[in-house]
């Protein structure tokens, strides 16, 4: 069976790389997730995180066709996610950096190292807890690099966490950095880091989508009927007690 027959019903366009005119002439990630949305047909939809939005178009133009169809399950679940915690873009840039940096070049590695690092800063500054601390994810990927961990640290140690660099714009240029580095790297399995790279992503944003509160049930009871009013016997009539001369 094919890849096209198992993962793309009948009627929905093919995923395919770049920017499209409208479906006919195919559709890449984020313009079926337009698509599904409702929105006027486009690559960056109002419904989706931004920098989410980024990972996804650049993974989907770094896959080749059969692997990039691995994708459109995942389409229906950025529709709508955009949460608007600001702590979302900093977990997703963080679980971005985090995949690329063991398997980057090493002109790379030490954008990625950095990005960890003021990430985990900010996240932690975000959170309210101590920054200095690594989660363990973040310490297993510096671990693999760590003459670029080496000079990340010299780095921050003289100009501090950086917050601008988490700002959208700055965050999808790493995010891309990221993509880039391990579409490029020198390993057998590019294509499923790549999905897996996405796969991280969407669930770093889902982290931070508000949980609503449920409603609880309030069981039905009829209402107590209004009392009778309580009827009070007339008075006797009160005797003359007049009297009468005679």
């Amino acid at each position: 069976m094919s890849r096209r027959a198992a993962f793309v019903p009948d009627g929905v366009p093919v995923l395919s790389r770049g920017r499209h005119r409208n479906p006919r002439k195919g559709a890449c990630f984020m313009e079926m997730a337009s698509f599904l949305a409702g929105e006027r047909w486009s690559d960056h939809p109002a419904c989706t995180h931004p920098v989410l939005a980024t990972l996804a178009r650049c993974v989907n133009d770094m896959l080749d066709e059969p692997n990039r169809q691995r994708l459109v399950t995942m389409v229906p679940e950025v529709v709508g996610l955009n949460p608007s915690d600001p702590r979302a873009t900093t977990a997703i840039v963080l679980s971005t950096a985090r995949a690329a940096l063991p398997v980057s070049a090493e002109e790379r590695q030490n954008a990625m190292a950095i990005a960890i690092l003021n990430a985990e800063g900010i996240l932690a500054e975000q959170d309210g807890r101590e920054p200095g601390r690594l989660s363990a994810a973040s310490r297993a990927a510096l671990t693999t690099a760590p003459a670029a961990e080496r000079w990340a640290r010299i780095t921050l140690a003289r100009m501090g966490f950086n917050s601008a660099a988490l700002r959208p714009s700055n965050a999808a240029r790493i995010v891309a950095l990221g993509v880039d580095g391990v579409a490029r790297a020198c390993i057998d399995d590019p294509e499923d880091r790549l999905v897996q790279m996405l796969r991280n992503g969407i669930d770093a944003a889902k982290a931070f989508v508000p949980v609503p509160t449920p409603t609880v049930a309030v069981p039905w009871t009829p209402p107590a009927a209004a009392p009778r009013p309580v009827t009070r016997p007339a008075p006797a009539p009160t005797q003359d007690r007049t009297a009468t001369r005679s």
